[in-house]
């Protein structure tokens, strides 16, 4: 899954992670300083370990500057 984000003209330190139903973080994509503009990161279905996750339903989130947004995502495998 190929996962686009904008940071604010300027940059700014962004964390954007996968969490699970219960709320536990199962991979961090992005930790750190990204110049202003659009990105992608690829998330593969892994937790942090690189092992599979099962099928069920994920959270993106996201977090640069004062900037936070929560997306729900669906694997299927």
């Amino acid at each position: 899954t190929m996962l686009r984000y904008r940071v604010p003209d300027g940059g700014a330190r962004v964390d954007l992670g996968v969490y699970d139903l219960q709320g536990r973080l199962v991979k961090t994509l992005v930790r750190g300083h990204r110049d202003g503009g659009v990105h992608e990161v690829a998330w593969r279905g892994t937790d942090a370990a690189g092992r599979g996750v099962p099928s069920g339903i994920y959270f993106c989130r996201m977090k640069a500057g004062g900037f936070s947004q929560t997306r729900k995502m669906i694997l299927l495998q």
